[in-house]
């Protein structure tokens, strides 16, 4: 017998025989559901024998028989009805377990107990893909009727950096186009800008525009939230279950920032001298702390590896410091910076100058230290430490001021669907981005499995390369030629208030400096690289990457008959 746990109540199995019916009693199963009616396999025993054998046992058993294809509404009726009246637990069975499954994911969403990626989510875990369903889910449970689905070439799912520089991207190649970008936010923020906010140098408002203000012409937006996908049907489940059809997908939602990953957190954010750059309302916040901090402990932290942009962490402890210097204060400062991972910076060419800022700033380097919990009110977090050789224990920290990053993982209507890879990322080929089991679809931004930085440079790179590559598809570009993306991410290291040290890297940690070493040297710290962050990328990010203008985004290509690149 294979019980797999779907709730507290209930367990699914595959077809039980009459000696599994024992080992399940023994299991301490009190009741046994059957979903699968009689006579549908040779082997199969049928409802009164296996009531006869449960019976022996000591179970109850009820017999709720689906045919395939015709789960109706009276069937999740007598399904729940039964959940709530049979003891518990209860193991329920089909062929292989998927109708019983998708009867308590239908049972749950008419009870409203779980948001649609909660109850997709337990699903997948124990082997179930409902994706098929989810529409039926958003609605409550009940069988859709009269839904009218709404249709398009394209959708993109994200209005954030990724999605609507795509949209512009494959504008700019192709003009005849119908596309829809789906995204439920008034506002979008340059979040590269977050940084400066936190170091006093920009404005919260410089970083953020009205949504709407960005979509690119010609292209419509629905204004909601995803809650599913049903890739085999070509379909987006919205939440009100609003179902939009298309022909070509792109899924750039973004990542989810975990607040609630950090036990404690989310009651002392933005007091308590608790802060991020991680947030828009929070930057300022950080900006305060820094500017009105009169010496004492400082803490900043970084949770595992992945996360949006890997080097902000550290960003904003090195403008810390640097003010710090400045107001003499510094010496006074016991400055620490806690990683969950093993080093500093992941690509090792740029490790020395950052170590340089670490020595000149005092700062004390610990390796291994994740936070997990903290007392904003009584100035105390908690770290598990791990060792080199996996042992872990945990480790108290107080502080006058601490800069928090919060885990970061794909958002749950992502995990939870068939489009993820075991990691939860969009499980895309990291050179074309095209996702590796359906065909009409695309991913980039930092939803995406590929081994890449999760940055706006890296997305700036790849929009162009979605772009190309579908349109190839959809026969308006040339399809033996398919556009190429190597890994780009940049990560400006504000070591200090005015200079920078311009990372720039590829696939594998390999530096791919833009510039020439006598304009930016990418492994010095550099004021024209400081220039560039501040005056320069800002407008390119709004009116070029947005727009479809791609100066240094223009991919490289592989022509699939001769396996040559340009």
């Amino acid at each position: 017998m294979e019980a797999k746990k779907i709730s507290e109540h209930l367990s699914v199995s595959k077809q039980l025989s009459l000696a599994e019916v024992r080992e399940a009693a023994d299991a301490g199963f009190k009741s046994i559901i059957v979903n699968r009616p009689d006579g549908e396999g040779d082997d199969q025993p049928t409802f009164a024998e296996i009531n006869a054998e449960a019976r022996k046992a000591g179970l109850e058993a009820r017999y709720i028989p689906v045919a395939p294809g015709k789960l109706s509404d009276a069937h999740v009726s007598d399904f729940a009805e039964a959940l709530k009246a049979l003891p518990t637990p209860v193991i329920g069975y089909c062929r292989t377990g998927t109708r019983t499954t998708t009867l308590w994911a239908l049972s749950e969403a008419e009870r409203g107990g779980k948001s649609v990626p909660e109850i997709l989510a337990t699903g997948k875990a124990a082997g179930y893909d409902l994706s098929g369903v989810a529409a039926r889910i958003a609605n409550g449970g009940r069988v859709l009727t009269g839904t009218a689905s709404e249709s398009h070439q394209i959708v993109v799912v994200g209005g954030g950096a990724a999605g609507i520089a795509v949209a512009a991207s494959m504008l700019a190649r192709t003009k005849d186009l119908d596309i829809v970008i789906i995204d439920p936010a008034d506002v979008h923020y340059y979040q590269p800008g977050w940084t400066l906010v936190g170091a006093g140098i920009f404005t919260p408002e410089q970083t953020r525009r009205q949504l709407d203000s960005l979509i690119p012409r010609g292209v419509k937006r629905i204004k909601a939230g995803v809650v599913a996908f049903d890739p085999d049907n070509n379909a987006v489940v919205l939440e009100g279950c609003r179902v939009v059809k298309y022909q070509w997908l792109v899924v750039a939602p973004g990542l989810k920032l975990n607040w609630a990953g950090v036990e404690g957190l989310p009651e002392t954010l933005g007091k308590n001298g608790v802060t991020s750059n991680y947030r828009y309302d929070l930057a300022p916040y950080t900006w305060k702390l820094v500017n009105e901090f009169k010496g004492g402990t400082a803490l900043f932290t970084q949770p595992p590896m992945p996360i949006k942009c890997a080097g902000a962490p550290q960003k904003a402890m090195y403008l810390s410091c640097d003010t710090w210097l400045d107001k003499g204060i510094l010496k006074g400062c016991n400055v620490e910076f806690l990683v969950a991972g093993p080093g500093l910076f992941g690509v090792a060419d740029y490790v020395p100058p950052l170590m340089k800022y670490v020595e000149r700033y005092g700062i004390q380097l610990s390796f291994g230290d994740n936070l997990i919990r903290i007392d904003g009110s009584a100035k105390t977090a908690w770290f598990k430490k791990t060792g080199k050789e996996g042992n872990s224990e945990i480790v108290e920290r107080r502080f006058d001021m601490i800069h928090v990053v919060p885990p970061q993982t794909a958002p749950d209507f992502i995990r939870a669907s068939a489009l993820a890879a075991d990691s939860g990322w969009v499980s895309v080929d990291q050179n074309t981005l095209k996702h590796t089991k359906y065909e009409n679809i695309y991913g980039l931004g930092d939803v995406v499995s590929a081994p890449n930085a999760k940055t706006a440079a890296a997305a700036r790179k790849q929009a162009p390369v979605v772009a190309e590559n579908l349109l190839a598809d959809m026969g308006k570009l040339d399809s033996r030629r398919r556009a190429i993306y190597d890994g780009y991410g940049s990560c400006p290291l504000t070591v200090e208030r005015g200079k920078i040290v311009l990372a720039e890297f590829a696939y594998g940690g390999k530096r791919v400096p833009s510039f020439p070493s006598w304009l930016i040297d990418d492994l010095k710290p550099s004021r024209l690289a400081w220039f560039l962050k501040e005056k320069m990328l800002p407008p390119i990010y709004w009116q070029a990457m947005l727009k479809g203008r791609e100066p240094l985004a223009k991919p490289k290509h592989t022509t699939q008959l001769e396996g040559k690149t340009s």
